[in-house]
């Protein structure tokens, strides 16, 4: 009798599920973003909000919980009913960075996010001060090489992307650098700006004030491919830095229970949302391109570079601070 009702019900969950999708949404939505406004993923989520909520007639609100390395909005999401109405805009450093870096953790990304579609993707760059002798990839390793440890190379901040992708960029190519942590991209993009420190791995948005006032020069892009956004721009793997790949991405969660047609619903939304070319004129504005994706296509990347980065951080000996 208990397995008759159990099937029973199964059945019921199952025919219920895309009359619930096809209703939904029903009342307001609200997008988590793990930092505070004006960052990547802020500007993601309220671009790609405010178009869901033209296309649905439901408010769809951005709520910035920033703090914690990302944890306080990560875990707000995943404690979240799994109904569609509370979604979270994560950088590939709350879903990839930090489950490499950090033991004990709020969340479990397989456990408790349901992967939508990636959103943006901004390229990091090996930049060098316009003042600085450093013209191409093979100045700066002919310079670590003579001095090792030595070279200053400025990032956002110790565990961020871009002091991994130095590490990575060390290890590839058999050099050591001394890395200059600041609290941020814009003040290390400052700092390289006035040549406090000659190089610095940066996102692209931060660097491009400069690039653009001649103050700073792009040495190449952490991509595999050549940037959309300037394809002067040459690759590392192109300078002949061959496994390097790495960007400061943005993507679209929800919990993990949360019935697959309304996942399927949000990413066919999303997916023609980022298509508009209104849409990626205004994150290429920010520096960034628009990179939509089936849920299947983002959970294989958060898996690969999860690997990656888990073997770059053993290598570097890289520890929480």
């Amino acid at each position: 009798m208990l397995r008759i009702l159990g099937a029973f019900a199964t059945l019921v969950a199952l025919g219920s599920a895309p009359t619930y999708a096809q209703s939904y949404p029903d009342r307001p939505i609200r997008i988590l973003v793990p930092y505070a406004p004006g960052g990547i993923s802020d500007i993601a989520a309220r671009l790609v909000g405010a178009k869901l909520s033209e296309a649905w007639g439901q408010q769809v609100v951005v709520e910035n919980r920033p703090g914690g390395n990302g944890f306080i909005a990560m875990a707000a999401a995943a404690r979240s009913p799994a109904d569609g109405y509370t979604l979270v805009a994560s950088t590939g450093g709350e879903v990839a960075i930090d489950p490499a870096l950090f033991k004990d953790m709020p969340y479990d990304v397989d456990r408790d996010f349901a992967p939508i579609t990636t959103l943006s993707d901004a390229p990091l760059v090996l930049a060098a001060y316009a003042g600085s002798p450093f013209k191409t990839v093979a100045d700066v390793l002919a310079a670590a090489r003579l001095k090792p440890g030595v070279l200053n190379v400025c990032t956002p901040g110790y565990g961020a992307i871009n002091h991994l992708v130095l590490e990575w960029f060390a290890l590839s190519t058999g050099t050591r650098f001394q890395h200059i942590p600041y609290k941020g991209g814009a003040p290390a993009a400052q700092a390289l700006m006035a040549g406090d420190v000659p190089l610095g791995i940066l996102a692209s948005s931060s660097v491009a004030p400069y690039v653009k006032s001649g103050s700073v020069r792009v040495l190449a892009t952490t991509l595999a491919k050549r940037s959309k956004l300037n394809p002067e721009w040459p690759t590392m793997q192109e300078e002949g830095v061959k496994d390097l790949e790495a960007s400061n991405w943005t993507a679209l969660f929800a919990p993990r229970a949360t019935p697959q047609p309304i996942i399927d619903k949000l990413n066919v939304e999303v997916v023609k949302i980022l298509a508009m070319p209104d849409v990626k004129e205004r994150f290429a504005a920010g520096g960034v391109e628009t990179i939509p994706s089936s849920p299947a296509e983002l959970d294989a990347r958060i898996k690969r570079e999860l690997a990656s980065f888990r073997e770059i951080i053993a290598r570097a000996n890289i520890r929480p601070e």
